[in-house]
């Protein structure tokens, strides 16, 4: 297991780069060139600034969250092919600074949906929750106006203001397609991708659906055990895998995440570990990594167990000891902490999760 460490970049992100690398066993971290459009090519400058960034702080930048997909990919639009030809070109240019791994999503329109980004627990944290009856009873136009007030100005991936200009017409193009259409969207993607993933020896790991259930009517792809079975043989290839997304997952209660990592193990290049807490069969809000509904112990000792060595970083975390209160992290910042992404309630997680790879490797846990 090579532990990472979530960083949006130098201008996107109130966690310092040295503060990342003081939390124990932190490798390196995942990061994303945020403002190129999904589209447009990763240039060698911006990527090679982005790496000896990362290295300049002694950590190692193997794994890219993420290279956006078009829309007109996903739309299976007659533009594709070029936009598909520019992904193809920011994988080669990738490859040049040793990523290994990019996490990639193919969830129409919208990467994520949360209705509260700043959720009061009683012990005075604050945290992202999901409320069914909340998003079924507002629009995206309505959700992205409350993001854009609740975040302070903090640029949310997924809900940048460029992609929210159209996002009723965007909507609207998917009205009448098919499951079976959207399936078929992917597997053209994968097919013209992937042989190129295998020779840039960069390891594709798809998101699941966040949350697992379809919002505003938008298809999904990626969201239980069946459906990663039927997308990883789409084109059945090592190079085509899985970002194991434990919150994603886990908010479907009828989803075995441990499961479901002991049986696609191989498959799985990235994982993103967090917990959640169900307050009913639909609702949910992130909790702590160590308390939750997850069984976060099952489903490292089921990596462990079945020989995973792919990377891992803690998900989403509280807001904690003030860091939602209007205090960056550090006071050398001037942006705020992002929800779900600040730095102390993340650093408890990875070194829980430490303990937990740490004890299931050597046989200390007691059952």
């Amino acid at each position: 297991m090579k532990m990472t460490f979530r960083w949006f970049g130098e201008h996107d992100d109130a966690v310092p780069l040295r503060y990342i690398a003081q939390i124990p066993n932190i490798s390196g971290v995942v990061t994303s060139l945020l403002d190129i459009p999904a589209g447009d090519v990763w240039s060698i400058a911006r990527i090679r600034h982005m790496r000896d960034t990362v290295r300049s702080a002694g950590l190692t930048c193997e794994v890219i969250e993420s290279v956006n997909v078009h829309e007109s990919i996903k739309l299976g639009a007659p533009e594709r092919d070029e936009k598909i030809e520019n992904y193809i070109k920011t994988l080669r240019n990738l490859h040049e600074f040793g990523i290994k791994a990019v996490c990639y999503n193919f969830m129409p329109v919208l990467d994520w949906v949360r209705s509260h980004l700043y959720f009061d627990l009683p012990d005075g944290s604050k945290t992202m929750m999901f409320s069914r009856d909340f998003i079924e009873n507002t629009t995206p136009e309505l959700l992205a106006a409350r993001y854009a007030e609740d975040s302070g100005g903090v640029a949310l991936p997924g809900w940048e203001p460029e992609r929210l200009l159209y996002i009723t017409d965007t909507i609207a193009r998917y009205a009448d397609m098919t499951d079976a259409q959207y399936v078929a969207n992917a597997e053209y993607f994968l097919d013209a991708v992937i042989p190129y993933a295998e020779r840039y020896d960069i390891k594709m790991a798809i998101h699941p659906d966040d949350p697992p259930t379809k919002i505003f009517g938008l298809p999904r792809l990626v969201n239980d055990a069946d459906s990663i079975a039927r997308f990883l043989a789409l084109h059945d290839s090592p190079y085509n895998g899985l970002t194991l997304c434990t919150g994603s997952l886990g908010a479907n209660p009828q989803n075995d995440v441990a499961a479901i990592a002991a049986r696609f193990t191989d498959r799985i290049h990235f994982a993103h570990i967090r917990n959640l807490q169900f307050v009913s069969d639909t609702d949910f809000y992130e909790s702590s990594h160590q308390s939750g509904s997850l069984n976060i112990y099952g489903i490292v000792r089921a990596l462990a167990d079945n020989g995973f060595d792919g990377y891992v970083r803690p998900d989403h975390g509280r807001m904690i000891w003030g860091e939602a209160d209007g205090m960056a992290v550090s006071p050398m910042s001037r942006t705020a902490a992002r929800p779900g992404y600040g730095l102390y309630d993340r650093a408890l997680g990875a070194a829980y999760l430490n303990g937990l790879w740490d004890a299931v490797t050597r046989g200390r846990v007691v059952n």
